[in-house]
């Protein structure tokens, strides 16, 4: 069970906190990570592009030239896809990428990345995220104590403080722990995440599953 100082904004330790084997000590599976990775940067894909066929071309109905005596081979219309403006054959149309893993599996994957995080040092965990007010320059400063690094910060959602001070952090992304995600995560070097957050993801992640009825 892997056991983590728990600091507080001016990392300094101010205690320890048991985490469970079973979201923050698995194997690292890679495989999980691409697939929901992909899953994620699908859904950011417009799908709208999209090329006429040739029934769909306007104009173009008359024959380019006659059928015999030009020495040339014969054409029926401008809309063909051999003519500059005709139709285009197979092209894209719109479509969907989004594609959805089984539950077992995006969850395994977040598993991963927090055990790839943990495994690696790049998660921090703090007694309290509490800020005395909206500054971003005094979020720069705490998160400078906990290194270099891009961070994704990770507490209660109505912690407003840390949320609006970190919207201007290009380097920082403020994420609820409901919204904590493996590409987020990947982008990012350090997870930087409070007590009461890292407990409510872990009990997310040891809920059991209901596959159709069935809890495994």
């Amino acid at each position: 069970m892997p056991n983590l100082k728990v600091k507080n904004l001016d990392n300094k330790d101010v205690g320890e906190i048991n985490l469970s084997d079973d979201v923050f000590g698995v194997e690292v599976n890679q495989y999980l990570l691409h697939e929901i990775v992909r899953m994620q940067r699908n859904r950011k894909r417009a799908g709208t592009a999209c090329t006429k066929e040739r029934y769909q071309i306007v104009g173009g109905g008359r024959k380019p030239f006659r059928q015999k005596g030009t020495g040339r081979g014969r054409q029926g219309s401008l809309k063909a896809p051999n003519h500059r403006g005709g139709g285009t054959t197979f092209g894209p149309k719109p479509r969907s990428y989004d594609f959805q893993p089984p539950k077992k599996v995006r969850r395994g994957a977040m598993k991963s990345a927090l055990s790839l995080f943990c495994q690696q040092d790049r998660l921090v965990v703090v007694d309290d995220f509490e800020l005395k007010g909206i500054k971003t320059k005094a979020l720069a400063q705490i998160l400078d104590n906990f290194g270099e690094g891009k961070s994704v910060l990770v507490d209660e959602k109505e912690n407003d403080n840390l949320k609006l001070s970190a919207r201007n952090l290009s380097a920082s992304t403020f994420l609820p722990p409901e919204g904590l995600n493996v590409y987020d995560l990947l982008k990012h070097d350090k997870l930087v995440i409070s007590k009461r957050a890292i407990e409510k993801v872990q009990e997310s992640l040891l809920r059991p599953v209901r596959v159709k009825g069935v809890v495994k």
